[in-house]
């Protein structure tokens, strides 16, 4: 008997089961397609999606002490910049989680690829602080629908794959970063920002073109009731890999309705979601307080507690070097200090790795919270300058580490129907506290070293308590559909 993909999947199980024939889940069809070359193609181009997010995420902080000069800025301006950034991220996170699960994950990646490319050229053109900072919202505003790259990975990985898998794609962001550091380097001395911006554009366009490769994700096609996409990819991916698919019948629960977000507070998820959200507002306030303050550290030398301008270059004194906006340039040697401390962002990988697969994510994300935690306090320490880059590189590899764990936990622990929206708004609560980190790092390091420090190592233990209390452990559990009443 010839089956239409449109008839109703209530009736199509009817007869199934009537009949004695087969079924079988997207589930049970992507665990016995198993892992192979569809995957690896997977990995490649929605992992490189991390450079594009790293370079833009990343650009502010190697700008900052240009515009600074530029426009004769204070602290609060600069920090303000960043924020700015993070503000358009925090808002979009929402909007564009709600319209993954409405529209699909692929849309959503591609719109927010142009977005995000498109006011990031229009950046370099800025004729002022303000539209510098206006366009640079905007382009967080792109970035935030980046994470439906991690989503599609997520959703079309074997169980067993994603604990290895997922940590790995740090390894794109960290090549972001250290691009965007090496290409300051060169452009910012030479050609200038505005430029190194222009430039920073291409890899987004680029990828672009490669997304035509990766199908929508089947899981989100049955939840839609779109039956015949979710086989045709499957069959796809099977046929690439060559592989066999399973006998029968394609099945899944259909959702009555889209998630929305008071699912989100559903008793089942309350807990898990208010635990979620700390932890994600924790990791981001530490990881891009780590970033920035690399950045303050080396531009302004606050080592050893110290508040005092650096020593200006008697031959240099002029009017811009007096000014009371600190305006100083990156060295090659700061340039150097901090592609050693960006490195850093995979040195943990393998035991991160270890940790998420055999401990789990719950006990694995409390124990790097809390060495973060320790690593913030350590850096008070009045030490040599290799000393100071060696507590940065660990403190990198421990805030990598953590949003590695609470990337894959976040992806693992909502269902189907509202797992975009689930990773849109912790995605929006993180940026809450990237907006938060660059006054702390910015304004109140340079007031006062040590209270800026014991805030981002306090706010991490509160984060580690989070961790691995959190009520759900995700550990070998499979991606699911539920029906919430």
């Amino acid at each position: 008997m010839f089956i239409k993909p449109s008839q109703p999947l209530s009736l199509l199980l009817k007869w199934a089961k009537k009949s004695g024939i087969k079924t079988f889940t997207v589930e049970e069809a992507v665990e016995a397609i198993g892992f192979g070359r569809f995957h690896i193609m997977l990995f490649l181009i929605m992992g490189s999606t991390g450079v594009t997010e790293a370079m833009e995420i990343m650009l502010i902080a190697v700008v900052s002490p240009l515009i600074r000069c530029e426009w004769q800025l204070q602290d609060w301006q600069v920090a303000l910049v960043t924020t700015m950034v993070f503000f358009g991220y925090m808002v979009f996170s929402i909007v564009l989680g709600l319209l993954a699960d409405r529209y699909g994950r692929w849309k959503i990646l591609l719109l927010s690829f142009l977005w995000a490319a498109y006011f990031s050229l229009l950046t370099s053109f800025a004729p002022s602080y303000i539209w510098f900072v206006f366009l640079r919202a905007m382009v967080g505003g792109g970035v935030s629908g980046h994470a439906q790259g991690l989503i599609i990975k997520t959703e079309f990985l074997p169980i067993k794959y994603r604990g290895y898998m997922l940590p790995l794609s740090q390894v794109f962001w960290l090549a972001g970063s250290l691009l965007i550091i090496g290409l300051a380097s060169v452009v910012n001395p030479t050609i200038g920002w505005r430029w190194l911006i222009r430039i920073a554009s291409i890899p987004g366009i680029l990828l672009i073109l490669v997304f035509k490769f990766i199908p929508e994700s089947a899981r989100y096609n049955v939840s839609t009731g779109n039956m015949a996409a979710a086989l045709a990819t499957l069959q796809r991916i099977a046929k690439i890999n060559g592989a066999v698919m399973p006998e029968g019948v394609l099945k899944e629960p259909v959702k009555e309705r889209r998630g929305k977000f008071k699912d989100l507070m559903h008793p089942k998820y309350l807990r898990t979601t208010l635990q979620i959200w700390i932890i994600w507002l924790g990791i981001a306030f530490a990881y891009y307080g780590v970033i920035l303050a690399s950045a303050e550290l080396l531009e302004r030398d606050l080592i050893c507690g110290s508040t005092a301008p650096p020593v200006q270059d008697p031959g240099n004194a002029s009017e811009e070097s007096r000014s009371p906006c600190h305006c100083r340039l990156f060295g090659p040697a700061a340039y150097q200090t901090m592609i050693i401390s960006t490195a850093g962002e995979i040195a943990l990988n393998p035991l991160n790795i270890l940790g998420i697969n055999f401990l789990g994510r719950r006990l694995s994300l409390c124990i790097t919270m809390g060495c973060t935690a320790l690593f913030f306090l350590l850096l008070n320490i009045c030490t040599s300058s290799t000393g100071m880059i060696g507590f940065l590189f660990m403190l990198r590899a421990l805030v990598s580490a953590n949003f590695n764990t609470i990337y894959i936990y976040t992806a693992e622990v909502y269902p189907t129907t509202m797992r975009a929206l689930g990773m849109g708004t912790s995605g929006s609560l993180c940026r809450v506290g990237a907006m938060v980190a660059p006054f702390i790092s910015q304004v109140l390091m340079s007031a006062s070293f040590i209270g800026a420090l014991c805030l981002f190592s306090s706010v991490c233990v509160v984060c580690a308590i989070s961790a691995v209390t959190l009520p759900i452990e995700t550990k070998g559990r499979a991606l699911f559909q539920i029906k919430l009443s």
